[in-house]
């Protein structure tokens, strides 16, 4: 059985299965929506899910194609009932092949145990809020609402009875909630280096990530290129628990590029370093080449640092 499915939660997200009763409040949303903006033809939803009975798991190319047209976003009707289903709950998403959803039935890929629809929408939400809360450690009502997309009034209604517990953040100037476990628990150290995705949880609220971190983060991937200041794909660098600097990669045979760096200063050359080495780890480089650097003093410092890891 799989550990993890995709849902709308911030975003379309990977959640671990555990989730799933969680989310039943959003899927009966989604299945009394009066109406949809693509009309589906007789029939298209019921013979993709009698398709995927029979001969699941399968991609939406296997169901009969994914696009009318080559535009990208020009679902085919196949495509708008499979995704219609996902929404509804009667269909996961399994895995993925390269980029693309493999599909299969709820009652076949979700464990008995979790597969039901039995929590009120006022329990989903108290759950979804109290795991809000322990992944943030703390967070004010924006912030706690945000991480699953859910209304602040949503969060008002439950966030008594959630088990977090008010508390005031020295600089914030808006009440917050904390889990209580965060609160008794030693800090671990700050020990993790590594180069976060744009759309990692720790960074995906941006206006959190400039309340904590000084740190201001934008995707500048449907950035028109000549208007781009940091890269198509700028991953920030954590590290000792703060945010060092970022880089925008890229690939060319087994040399992860950084094409273009930014670093908070000399000390941050090394843990930016570390990084790249073990980003070009997960794409399989076993080099790394550094372009351009925004403090051009820095360029040498850092290649010589990547030399020295890479040996």
């Amino acid at each position: 059985a799989p550990h993890a499915f995709e849902y709308w939660s911030h975003a379309a997200c990977i959640l671990p299965i555990e989730e799933w009763p969680h989310f039943a409040f959003r899927r009966r949303a989604y299945r009394n929506r009066p109406h949809w903006n693509q009309e589906l033809p007789d029939g298209t939803y019921a013979e993709v899910i009698k398709q995927l009975q029979s001969e699941g798991p399968l991609t939406a190319t296997d169901l009969g194609g994914a696009k009318k047209t080559s535009d990208w976003w020009d679902w085919s009707g196949t495509k708008v009932a499979v995704e219609r289903a996902l929404m509804y709950g009667e269909v996961v998403c399994v895995e993925r092949r390269g980029w693309k959803r493999v599909y299969d039935l709820a009652e076949r890929a979700i464990p008995d145990a979790l597969l039901h629809d039995e929590l009120d929408d006022t329990e989903c939400v108290r759950r979804l809020v109290r795991l809000a809360g322990q992944s943030l450690g703390v967070g004010t009502r924006a912030d706690i609402a945000d991480y699953h997309r859910l209304k602040g009034e949503q969060v008002d209604a439950v966030i008594a009875d959630s088990g977090l517990v008010p508390v005031t953040v020295e600089g914030w100037g808006k009440p917050a909630w904390a889990d209580p476990a965060a609160l008794e628990t030693p800090p671990r150290g700050r020990h993790r280096t590594t180069l976060l995705s744009p759309f990692d949880s720790l960074i995906w609220e941006r206006a959190r990530t400039e309340r904590i971190f000084g740190f201001t983060h934008r995707l500048e991937a449907y950035v028109p290129k000549q208007k781009r200041v940091y890269g198509y794909f700028a991953m920030p660098v954590l590290s000792g628990g703060r945010l060092v600097g970022r880089v925008d990669p890229a690939r060319e045979g087994r040399t992860l590029v950084a094409k273009q760096s930014v670093l908070n200063g000399p000390k941050a050359v090394p843990a930016v370093a570390q990084a790249l080495v073990e980003a070009a780890s997960w794409v399989d480089c076993t080099d790394v080449r550094v372009e351009r650097v925004d403090a051009p003093e820095l360029r040498e410092p850092l290649a010589k640092e990547l030399s020295r890891i890479l040996g």
